[in-house]
């Protein structure tokens, strides 16, 4: 309710009426807090509190956030109301100002929070070229790496390694010279849960618990790199062999589908009489206190909002609905994915099995493997889709399911719920490597889902210690040149954002929190990283499948020749036939 100024004094509306006997202009000041129009002082609190026209009570307030706040002042340590510390509530209890107090503050987080989300927004405004630049540049050098993977992998590959290493050892110096800094400033020794939550984000980096926390990740991170880097150092030096077969064409295909439903408000009848029988029945709001009979018979009886939706076949079975659409939604997203993997398994395929390089290669690879997958794989590819989306949902359900048991009790039904959604999570990462490596047999053999699966997985379990260490050093890899692209593009960031750049800086926006922005770039950069790796991890994928279906096919003799080049079999543990072999 807008009102012209907030109010001054301690009052109820009981008090109101027997004092507005004696003196009108009591109720004169009370009714500029009620509803505009209402002019009755002596309706019955009852049924003005049932019609909302003015609230049960009014206490001294200021004008804060373009609400009205109880008007706190401190005197000699003590907590006031209008030099006040006890009231009386409209229930003529005795009540504390330190209750109102924690009344207040649960409504100032409210809005707090509310005001940060709208400093944040105008940030997201101000800034936004600049974060799809800072996205474009990380296409840019994405692009780039790719590029260069092809040409100089080993030399691009230890950069990444050292670069990385560089960067976060520079990280752990900056914040422990951040926190030795701070830990001798007075007030900087503040622990974070005794700050608790706070819209200037920049107050915790007054805090030397902050930097310490980032000193302690960054420490783990580094020991954790240099010990992956210890234990592979073996096959991490020989990856780039693989890298030089990539092809110069990649296919990116995404798809997006939002669903939603909504419906119309629903409003009951509710009554304070338990033998009223309109009770819980459907009323509309407009007609409701023109209708006499319900009003007469039930005195007191309101129509209130019980929720959207509605009461037809389709509203009961709403829920269901939504299932479907969110299984339709997975379904097509995962669909969309298995044609990219199978594309790019097709191009790669292409290019290895190829006796004559470049001659036996189509002109365009991944047209001609796109136009197979859509024209022969399109049952195999969504049927494999489906598989994935159906335990995905299922470990949809367990994590709602979880979330509506989190007050429940019963520690049985707790742990039978945590272990299936152990048990789906880890079905679900088998599902998604099986899937991933039956598209590449089915770019290759054009068989059915089934039997590339199967045949997919006997060859793997061929060859399982190859499996292990190819694909942990892979990820590890990409996972460091991910690290460094979303790393540079979020330093550049940081120093334009920050106006660390003295050059452009009347170009650049006052933001309030210039770290959301910042994070968003880190965040963009990074996923742009991944979906540009992710061919390159493919590639890898292919290349092995079909080296391990290479040794199985041929023998390396004149008359079934392998179609590996020699740095691939070093890679993958092969030893060269001999100088006399290879010339018979």
């Amino acid at each position: 309710m807008c009102v012209s100024k907030c109010p001054d004094r301690f009052s109820t509306y009981t008090d109101m009426q027997l004092l507005s006997k004696f003196n009108k202009s009591h109720w004169d000041y009370y009714k500029q807090f009620c509803k505009p129009g209402f002019n009755n002082p002596q309706k019955s609190v009852t049924q003005v509190l049932r019609d909302e026209d003015c609230p049960s009570m009014i206490v001294p307030s200021r004008p804060f956030l373009q609400r009205c706040f109880p008007d706190f002042i401190t005197i000699n340590g003590t907590l006031t109301v209008a030099n006040k510390t006890a009231f009386k509530d409209a229930l003529d209890t005795a009540r504390s100002v330190t209750e109102l107090k924690e009344a207040a503050n649960g409504i100032t987080s409210i809005h707090e929070a509310k005001e940060l989300g709208m400093k944040i927004m105008e940030d997201y405004a101000n800034c936004w070229y600049w974060i799809v630049i800072g996205l474009f540049l990380a296409l840019v050098i994405s692009l780039i790496f790719i590029l260069l993977l092809r040409f100089t992998a080993g030399l691009l590959l230890w950069f990444i390694i050292f670069t990385v290493i560089l960067l976060v050892a520079y990280g752990i110096w900056h914040c422990f010279w951040e926190f030795t800094a701070l830990k001798e400033t007075p007030g900087a020794d503040v622990t974070i849960s005794d700050l608790g939550f706070q819209t200037d984000l920049h107050i915790y980096l007054q805090l030397s618990q902050t930097w310490l926390v980032f000193m302690v990740a960054l420490g783990l991170t580094e020991v954790s790199i240099v010990l992956m880097l210890i234990f592979l150092r073996k096959r991490g030096h020989q990856l780039h062999h693989v890298s030089s077969v990539l092809p110069h064409h990649h296919l990116c295909a995404s798809g997006h589908l939002f669903l939603a439903s909504s419906g119309d408000a629903v409003y009951k009848v509710a009554s304070s009489q338990p033998n009223c029988r309109f009770n819980n029945q459907t009323c509309s709001p407009e007609s409701f206190y023109r209708t006499t009979n319900i009003t007469a018979q039930c005195p007191g009886a309101q129509c209130l909002f019980a929720f959207y939706g509605g009461e037809s076949l389709y509203h009961r079975y709403l829920f269901i609905l939504q299932l479907f659409n969110l299984l339709v939604f997975l379904w097509l997203v995962n669909f969309t994915i298995a044609l990219e993997q199978c594309t790019i398994a097709g191009a790669f395929a292409s290019y290895y099995w190829a006796r004559r390089k470049p001659a036996d290669i189509p002109p365009c690879p991944v047209f001609s493997s796109f136009s197979r997958a859509l024209r022969y794989h399109t049952g195999s590819l969504a049927f494999g889709a489906l598989i994935l989306s159906v335990v995905q949902l299922i470990r949809i359900i367990l994590e709602y399911l979880d979330n509506k048991l989190k007050g429940a009790h019963n520690v049985f039904a707790r742990f039978l719920l945590c272990c299936l959604k152990c048990c789906f999570w880890c079905l679900e990462r088998f599902i998604r490597f099986m899937n991933r490596n039956a598209y590449i047999m089915i770019a290759i053999y054009g068989k059915n889902f089934c039997t590339s699966a199967r045949e997919a997985f006997y060859l793997l379990m061929r060859n399982v210690v190859r499996v292990a260490v190819l694909d942990r050093v892979t990820d590890f890899l990409l996972f460091l040149g991910k690290l460094l692209i979303a790393g540079s593009v979020g330093a550049i960031a940081f120093l334009l954002l920050s106006h660390k750049i003295p050059v452009i800086q009347e170009e650049l926006p006052v933001l309030n929190y210039y770290c959301v922005p910042l994070l968003t770039v880190i965040l963009g950069s990074y996923l742009i990283a991944h979906s540009f790796f992710s061919v390159y991890a493919m590639c890898v994928d292919t290349l092995f499948l079909c080296f391990c279906e290479d040794l199985e096919r041929n023998d390396g003799t004149t008359a079934r020749p392998f179609l590996m080049s020699p740095g691939l079999k070093r890679v993958l543990g092969k030893a060269e036939q001999s100088p006399s072999k290879s010339r018979r």
